[in-house]
């Protein structure tokens, strides 16, 4: 693979005006069709073969005409006032008539007919019923439902607006622009030079872009969560940036030894690139992993920042060179201009040697003092519990909060995450026998508030009643509550019994993929050994970098639950109400910070691999690949936290819980275990680290991803030349 990689950089170096103009006419070709075919993006989540998505199903095939999206207004009295007197009854009233003549509703119902006033009458909520599913109701008619009671709030009422059909899709814009610019300040640093640095910059931007072009011009074709393209955004940034920074590193050392600018590219792609499309491939590969969960919208992405992922590797290793090939001796300082320069490509002194010195020297203290740390940062992920976010937990100011907080206000938190019981019998006797039966069974159910009277459908065999918590969707409480239903549902065999609504949906959900992330876990961890044992010929250093793994995984889960679902230091995130966590983030964190963490292992440990074959002892080894790689793996740790911790800044609960934990990961990953642990327990193994039975290594093929065998292939080609002059 090296070979190969080593013709496709030269070959890119040298024909870098074709290569620009076929990777920018992609862009653009790409570009248009997602103009073109771009399709809506969902903010439901679907899980077949759950209950609650069975019932879903059901209730559209029977109740079709409310199988469009709801909304809820919320409407409350001044303080003092109820709406129950007449002129604030006929100032609701001409709200309703209102609600009734937006585009796109089928109805809205008046509150005092379907008992929708709180006790005291200063309450009152108005269900309006939509034609269209959410992903089909335009802006326009969005926005007339938002803007509707403007004549009741002049009048002294408060009007709020919620329901399914305010849910929108995460705005990625200026805050995300901040993490790039770090990111930017960090390559010039690390490479000092302007040039070098809007080179990589530009090169990992024009990969983001031909990932998500590509990724909305096939948006038509299968069902896109709001989230996934914010993922693979988030991904895309991160990687391409630090793929671009290896190699354009590796490029700059081949200058510095004096190699033309083809055959310093070719290398740089042959030996860096290698590592690049490995790390790439583990990430990729950890990601389409997602799919062995089977639930969809988790499959879908994992395969799209999965091909984010896979186009930055393509670009890194074709697109890359060609742009080197446009600045030539640019992408180095000045003072490093003038000619070949081995001190500088190969430096013995600096801040990585000095620290691994250290670290090799009090070994077993920092081994100790790394693991009881991290195990410590662990423990809060014992309490850890996930679900969907409600309204309730975005963020504040916005319309869906308002209106969650005053239906909490004015009726309970449990009204803001209802129940629905689907009751199916084969003949409508059957029907409400069992309607009877179950409504029977639930009286006197702890934390249950109330049972509505039932709506049945056409044919009367379906019935459908609302159950409404006492608690708020994401308590524990109403969890409990669920399963005790479906408990006493289940004694009920006279009919089909399901329960479902957002709440039960979310909890299905959750239950769903903590049953999945054990074997996920190990899926990733067992592919991990796998993978370093083929790269590094040896059984020790797989395992210990599986185990520093799960430590990166379980530090971060901890530190995660104690802002997001504690609350601790959340006010310093904008965190305004600290809740369960969203139920995808774990198994899609383990996924993505397996991918990240292999890299840094790849970089790190590779060199010390390379030192030692060559005759180094395991002590120096250790220092040198440390002391080599430590300036491009911080330089790399620091733009994916820039890149991830800008997603912070984003007022979407779930965006910003996945950048806080992707950029605490990949920072405790890069800085804590790899740059720490990694190299204190390298240099306890010794030569032990690098052992691998006879029979095993007859086995493995040598996966040279460090381009060993090319480069003594080149150096053996050049020998000629050089006694020829």
């Amino acid at each position: 693979m090296a070979t190969l990689l080593y013709r496709l950089g030269r070959g890119a170096f040298r024909r870098r005006k074709v290569v620009v103009a076929l990777w920018l006419g992609l862009l653009l070709a790409l570009g248009g069709g997602a103009l073109a075919f771009m399709g809506p993006t969902s903010s439901n989540f679907t899980i077949p073969g759950t209950e609650s998505q069975r019932a879903i199903d059901m209730l559209a095939e029977e109740f079709p005409e409310a199988s469009g999206t709801t909304g809820t207004i919320v409407v409350a009295a001044p303080e003092g006032e109820t709406l129950t007197a007449p002129q604030r009854q006929a100032q609701l009233g001409q709200l309703v008539k209102e609600a009734n003549e937006l585009p796109g509703v089928l109805a809205a119902l008046d509150p005092f007919t379907t008992g929708s006033v709180s006790p005291d009458g200063r309450y009152a909520l108005i269900s309006v019923q939509f034609t269209e599913q959410v992903d089909k109701v335009t802006d326009s008619q969005r926005t007339a439902y938002e803007q509707s009671g403007s004549a009741a709030q002049a009048a002294g009422l408060q009007v709020e607006h919620g329901g399914e059909v305010m849910n929108s899709e995460p705005e990625v814009g200026s805050t995300e622009a901040i993490g790039v610019a770090v990111a930017m300040v960090v390559l010039v640093v690390t490479f000092g030079s302007l040039v070098a640095a809007g080179m990589t910059m530009l090169n990992a931007l024009i990969g983001v872009g031909v990932g998500m072009a590509g990724l909305y011009a096939l948006s038509n074709t299968f069902e896109m969560t709001s989230v996934t393209p914010v993922l693979a955004l988030m991904l895309g940034l991160a990687v391409g940036i630090d793929y671009s920074l290896f190699i354009s590193s590796r490029y700059r050392q081949n200058l510095l030894e004096g190699f033309d600018g083809d055959e310093a590219a070719g290398r740089a792609v042959g030996t860096a690139g290698s590592a690049v499309v490995f790390a790439g491939a583990t990430v990729v590969i950890a990601l389409a992993g997602l799919a062995v969960v089977q639930i969809p919208f988790l499959t879908v992405m994992g395969l799209a920042a999965a091909a984010t992922v896979a186009v930055a590797v393509l670009v890194a290793i074709t697109l890359l060179p060609a742009l080197l090939g446009f600045i030539g001796a640019r992408v180095l300082p000045r003072k490093h201009r003038s000619g070949p320069d081995k001190a500088a490509a190969e430096p013995t002194q600096g801040f990585g040697f000095t620290w691994a010195r250290w670290v090799t020297r009090a070994r077993i203290p920092v081994i100790i003092a790394g693991v009881l740390a991290l195990g410590a940062l662990t423990l809060p992920a014992t309490d850890m519990r996930l679900a969907l976010p409600d309204a309730g937990s975005g963020p504040a100011g916005s319309a869906p909060r308002e209106a969650a907080d005053l239906i909490a206000e004015g009726f309970g938190p449990g009204f803001t995450g209802r129940l629905a019981l689907v009751v199916s019998g084969d003949s409508p006797e059957q029907t409400a026998a069992a309607v009877q039966e179950i409504t029977t069974e639930l009286q006197g159910t702890e934390n249950l508030l109330a049972v509505t009277p039932p709506n049945l459908s056409g044919d009367q065999t379906t019935a459908l009643l609302s159950i409404i918590p006492g608690t708020s969707p994401t308590d524990e409480a109403t969890e409990d509550l669920v399963h005790t239903i479906r408990e006493k549902a289940a004694a009920v065999d006279s009919a089909d019994i399901m329960l479902t609504g957002a709440t039960a949906f979310g909890i299905d959900v959750s239950e769903s993929l903590s049953d999945a992330m054990p074997i996920y876990l190990i899926l990733v961890v067992g592919l991990s050994i796998l993978l370093l044992m083929l790269v590094f010929r040896s059984i020790l250093v797989p395992v210990k970098a599986a185990l520093g793994f799960l430590l990166t995984v379980g530090a971060t889960f901890g530190i995660t639950v104690l802002v997001f679902q504690q609350g601790n230091l959340a006010g310093l995130l904008g965190v305004d109400s600290p809740g369960p966590l969203v139920s995808f983030l774990p198994i899609l964190l383990i996924g993505i910070l397996f991918g990240l963490a292999m890299d840094y292992e790849v970089f790190l440990v590779s060199r010390m691999r390379e030192d030692f074959v060559h005759g180094d002892t395991a002590q120096q080894a250790t220092i040198n690949g440390m002391g080599h790689g430590a300036r491009v793996v911080t330089a790399a740790a620091l733009i994916m936290v820039s890149v991830f911790a800008g997603f912070m800044l984003m007022d979407d609960p779930i965006i910003k819980s996945m950048g806080f934990a992707m950029a605490i990961g990949v920072a405790i990953d890069a800085f804590v275990v790899r740059m720490t642990i990694v190299p204190a327990v390298m240099s306890l193994l010794g030569k032990s680290a690098w052992w691998l039975p006879g029979w095993l290594s007859k086995i493995l093929p040598n996966v040279d991803i460090e381009g060993e065998a090319l480069r003594k292939q080149l150096d053996s080609a050049r020998t000629p030349d050089a006694a020829q002059v």
